[in-house]
């Protein structure tokens, strides 16, 4: 029964989807948080229910029985009405829009902002589905996804050897022996890593506190890896001074941090590929992103089932992981305070902001896309080229 625990998902549930497309911009960071604590408490009430049930099948029914009720969730919960317009599911958007105002008493003909004729023009057209493979023709939406799809990956796999570290034959702790120490150790963890999240999101933005946990994680794995070795050679040397209890020490530090870091680096790239995608693919782009993070923790039980053999390489391989990813985060956007992009055009102008604000007078190097549209000055600049005299361009120079 120990194992089972162990191995449970602390995968965000992609249910935060509804709930981001729902919210306005200033919300949807928060109700995924508030998501995130009701997960980490029943990773909390676990071990109490596995004391209670002693015998796993019993826990394993327990567990599936709140998800009996949750097949009811299509015909209590509407669907998603961004989705349903973006996908130009217009009649089913309309029903749906007279079901919130029959429920909200609202009169559908004092409908200021002329939204139903709108729809009612829109009604012939016929729907159109995205799959995710259009996302392969795009040139910075896909990029955002690999991006996102490697910081959960490699989030999720490192959090194993920390873990590993922390409670492996390595380190032995008296008090990290007794399996419920270990675990509430790791749900602890988690928790601290929720609470964490939160302001440093709000401070520093989606984009600048990923770039600042994958760093976090990035130093406590190369510290564990080179600083341990270090020591551990300094310490069969009689005169060093060092014994086995600090390099212990060391890494309980190194791995409390670097678990605290590595959560919240796969629970962020969860929640920032659902809002950088576009609507047409949110829950494609965000399958992929969770199919990553469940390879990343599939890694775990493969070193386990080779006695713990090829540990310290795959320590060495998700390292390396992550200082790529510490270069691969400045190409995203920052999608704090930013409307959601509807279609794959939407996604595809979403491109990131450069990290230091120009100064005042400077101009831009690439031209907005509002400028790019207006062409009409090319048109006047053309015709008063006509009237200019001999050897003058149409900026007013000379050629030379």
């Amino acid at each position: 029964m120990g194992s089972m625990l162990a191995r449970r998902s602390r995968l965000s549930c992609p249910f935060c989807v509804p709930g981001i497309e729902l919210c306005p911009p200033g919300k949807r960071f928060l109700i995924t948080m508030v998501a995130s604590f009701v997960a980490t408490a029943g990773q909390l009430l676990m071990p109490g229910l596995a004391a209670l049930c002693r015998d796993w099948q019993v826990l394993q029914a327990l567990i599936i029985c709140p998800f009996l009720p949750m097949l009811l969730y299509w015909s209590i919960f509407p669907e998603s009405l961004r989705w349903l317009m973006a996908t130009h599911q217009f009649a089913s958007a309309k029903k749906l829009i007279l079901r919130f105002t029959q429920k909200n008493r609202m009169n559908p003909e004092s409908d200021i902002k002329g939204v139903m004729p709108e729809l009612e023009k829109e009604l012939s057209r016929r729907p159109k589905k995205v799959c995710i493979v259009k996302v392969v023709g795009t040139r910075n939406l896909w990029k955002n996804i690999v991006v996102l799809c490697v910081n959960s990956l490699t989030g999720f796999g490192i959090h194993h050897c920390f873990a590993r570290s922390m409670v492996g034959h390595e380190v032995k702790v008296p008090l990290l022996e007794n399996f419920y120490a270990d675990y509430y150790t790791a749900a602890g963890i988690a928790l601290a890593s929720c609470l964490a999240v939160c302001p440093v999101v709000r401070l520093l933005g989606r984009r600048g506190g990923l770039l600042l946990f994958v760093i976090l994680t990035a130093l406590a794995s190369l510290l564990q890896l080179g600083l341990l070795n270090l020591i551990g050679k300094y310490s069969q040397h009689p005169d060093s001074g060092m014994s086995d209890s600090v390099k212990d020490k060391f890494s309980i530090t190194f791995s409390i941090v670097g678990m605290f870091a590595s959560h919240a680096v796969g629970s962020l790239s969860v929640f920032f590929c659902a809002e950088i995608t576009p609507t047409v693919i949110r829950c494609g782009g965000l399958g992929l992103v969770l199919a990553s993070a469940g390879f990343g923790m599939l890694t775990a039980p493969i070193i386990e089932l080779h006695n713990q053999k090829g540990y310290f390489l795959h320590h060495v391989i998700f390292a390396c992981c992550t200082l790529l990813c510490i270069i691969c985060l400045l190409l995203l956007p920052e999608s704090r305070d930013q409307s959601l992009p509807e279609s794959i055009p939407d996604g595809e102008h979403y491109t990131r902001q450069p990290l230091l604000p120009p100064r005042r007078g400077e101009q831009p190097l690439l031209l907005t896309n509002a400028e790019l549209k207006d062409y009409s000055g090319l048109h006047d600049a053309a015709a008063a080229g006509d009237g200019l005299p001999d050897r003058a361009t149409a900026n007013g120079g000379r050629p030379v």
